[in-house]
């Protein structure tokens, strides 16, 4: 009779509930993004979330996004 054991999950544990989008972009948008990061309050937003941000102020303003 062999013994039973439960296997474990393999890979790294899920750390969002989002899913993760990597992007490419070129020097000049992302030295806009870093000026508009500059423009912010502190605390200032983080690159990923300052990208949510104008992607999101950009598609209200087109009505793509309510």
């Amino acid at each position: 009779m062999s013994i039973t054991d439960t296997q474990k999950k393999r890979g790294r544990p899920a750390t969002g509930v989002t899913p993760h989008q990597g992007i490419r972009m070129p020097a000049e948008l992302l030295a806009a993004v870093e000026e508009w990061r500059d423009d912010q309050v502190e605390p200032k937003p983080s690159r990923a979330e300052a990208i949510r941000q104008i992607l999101s102020e950009h598609l209200k303003v087109k009505g793509y996004l309510k």
